[in-house]
């Protein structure tokens, strides 16, 4: 329970501080700039997991249509 509380003190702590910070023009800066990688880097994430979803369901895709070509077929009864 004592940890959660130093936790809580130190995310309080930190957000009272960047406000702080954010009154700056420097400050104002840095976290233009911190956004700025921010969304470039979650940008590369989304991008490259599109990029291996397109190529799984390529593969995926032969993959099952082979084993539909290759299935028995069954009649119903």
């Amino acid at each position: 329970m004592k940890n959660v509380i130093w936790l809580v003190i130190g995310v309080a702590a930190g957000f009272v501080v960047a406000h702080e910070v954010n009154k700056t023009q420097q400050g104002k800066q840095f976290f233009t700039e911190l956004d700025t990688k921010a969304r470039e880097f979650g940008e590369a994430i989304s991008e490259g997991y599109r990029q291996r979803e397109a190529e799984l369901h390529a593969v995926l895709g032969d993959v099952t249509a082979d084993a539909a070509g290759d299935a028995p077929a069954t009649s119903a009864p």
